[in-house]
């Protein structure tokens, strides 16, 4: 009989497993992609039992999926946030992988890559000025 109780506790958890992921997909935006879905499901399934809306409403489950997605626009996208949101749903997201994610540049490495090119190029216009200059005026 133990064999049967075993296999009951483990139907029982595989239906509870497809009813929690059955939930979620409701959730799914039309727009992300399997890998977009899959990353944030799990997100969201996390943390699912500490953010049920309680008997009289409060909302607990639309902060859940706002904090997931928030977490998969920053993964995914490259949208940036205030730093204590990032570090929360950073620490929410820790363990979860993701493979494959695109990597971005931000606005302050682009504007340094700017400058530094701008440098460049006004150091190589300076260098050509100062060369043509003095050739107009021969060596004695």
């Amino acid at each position: 009989m133990v064999g049967g109780e075993a296999a009951a506790a483990v139907e029982e958890l595989v239906s509870g497993v497809r009813q929690a992921t059955d939930f979620a997909e409701q959730f799914r935006s039309y727009s992300e992609s399997e890998k977009q879905w899959k990353a944030r499901m799990e997100f969201i399934l996390r943390h699912l039992p500490d953010y049920r809306d309680p008997p009289d409403g409060g909302g607990r489950l639309d902060q859940l999926l706002s904090l997931s997605m928030v977490w998969a626009n920053h993964l995914f996208l490259g949208c940036s946030y205030n730093k204590d949101l990032l570090d929360k749903v950073m620490e929410m997201a820790d363990g979860i992988e993701v493979e494959d994610l695109p990597q971005f540049t931000t606005r302050s490495e682009l504007m340094k890559k700017v400058v530094n090119f701008t440098l460049w190029i006004f150091q190589q216009r300076t260098f050509m000025c100062d060369s043509a200059l003095w050739s107009f005026f021969p060596a004695d």
